[in-house]
């Protein structure tokens, strides 16, 4: 009966040795890669969001000016994505307001869907032909 007790501790033992020294390895991985993660993201590409306060809202002659910008509603492939009108609806209130995304009213969607769909539009270009049809004046002011 010891000898089992002391076969089952030598191996409880080697255990927690081994688990100790992965997560020492793991952890300096970790913060390896959250220094190459902040050193090589230049501080120019937190994509911005331009402050729109004259915006109020969509207009059904302004959706009509840049429903042609947008991606196609179905994708070839995988679900339906939210609808675009609803979607530039949240982006845009929070130009207007200057609110952080996670205070989207959930009228517009998911917060998460409307950061991410304008990180998407912003790097693809779309953002900045949307809001040279909303505003023309405003584009130009925008950098890159």
């Amino acid at each position: 009966m010891q000898m089992v007790d002391c076969a089952e501790r030598e191996r409880h033992l080697r255990w927690s040795r081994f688990r100790r020294a992965h997560q020492a390895v793991a952890q300096r991985c970790h913060i390896r890669r959250r220094e190459r993660q902040t050193t090589n993201a230049p501080a120019s590409s937190v994509p911005r969001i331009i402050p729109l306060p004259e915006t109020v809202a969509l207009s059904d002659e302004s959706w009509e000016r840049i429903q042609f910008l947008l991606p196609p509603q179905k994708p070839a492939k995988g679900r339906p994505a939210h609808d675009h009108r609803r979607v530039l609806h949240g982006i845009l209130w929070v130009a207007r307001t200057g609110a952080p995304w996670r205070e989207v009213p959930p009228d517009f969607g998911p917060w998460e869907t409307i950061h991410s769909r304008y990180r998407r539009w912003r790097k693809e270009g779309r953002w900045q032909d949307i809001i040279a049809a909303l505003h023309p004046l405003k584009a130009r002011d925008e950098p890159e």
